[in-house]
């Protein structure tokens, strides 16, 4: 059986390499690391501005991840912008909104990483705290914390004890989006993991960076259920037309 493709979303930030410096798309390598390590096949997926692309994108996947970064901008959750608040990434905000709805309606498995999870609960309507201290090592320097999971859900399924994981944000889910449920917590009451209980394919976020570590499960979880659907469902060309399943505003 081939390997699941798994699509990463990117960064796109001013680069320098050789005698070249302009706009690129970038990801840290731990990311694709991390998925080729869990059995899946890592594709990068650069901001676009069309709704249409991230339907049509997310349709030739098995499954998708979206990647940590820049705070997710208050506007999209109704909130004004606490001054230690970073600047807006408002092109990947689009984008992956864009694509996490699509994941959602086509039923592909989805994980959101650090900023990932906090865009999956924007979406569904949730909203996010804009500062909390002491989940970092500082500037720069992955810091560390146990998580420990939520009985009876999928995170605890492939995570049963409490871990010590790599840990770096400022911001963090504050009321959840409809449907979610809370499926870890810090020790400090951050709720570290979420997820769409009853929904068609897993749809899981975790706070932290499991691509900074060894600990392969998580990201497993995503490629185990994108192969499969891709079993159930094989990338063929008819496959994109497929109609939606499950609408999200």
């Amino acid at each position: 059986m081939s390997r699941p493709v798994i699509g990463i979303s990117t960064y796109q930030d001013p680069a320098r390499w050789g005698v070249w410096e302009m706009p690129a798309v970038l990801l840290p390598a731990g990311y694709p690391r991390l998925v080729r390590a869990a059995g899946g096949l890592a594709v990068l997926l650069p901001p676009d501005d069309a709704r249409d692309a991230a339907r049509d994108t997310v349709a030739a996947l098995d499954g998708l991840v979206i990647a940590g970064g820049a705070d997710v901008e208050p506007a999209r959750y109704g909130a004004v912008a606490d001054p230690r608040t970073g600047p807006p990434a408002r092109e990947r905000d689009v984008w992956e909104l864009a694509l996490i709805r699509a994941a959602i309606e086509r039923e592909v498995p989805l994980l959101g990483i650090c900023r990932g999870m906090q865009l999956l609960n924007v979406a569904l309507g949730g909203t996010l705290h804009q500062h909390l201290d002491d989940h970092t090592g500082g500037p720069g320097v992955f810091g560390s914390h146990p998580v420990t999971p939520v009985p009876g859900t999928a995170y605890a399924d492939a995570v049963p004890e409490t871990a010590v994981v790599p840990s770096y944000h400022h911001q963090a889910v504050d009321r959840l989006g409809g449907g979610l449920v809370a499926s870890a917590h810090a020790p400090d009451g951050t709720v570290e993991a979420l997820e769409l209980p009853g929904h068609g394919s897993l749809v899981l976020g975790v706070q932290w960076h499991p691509e900074m570590g060894e600990d392969t499960r998580v990201m497993a979880a995503l490629v185990g259920a994108a192969g499969a659907r891709a079993a159930l469902s094989p990338r063929t060309p008819d496959r994109r037309s497929r109609a939606p399943r499950t609408p999200v505003s």
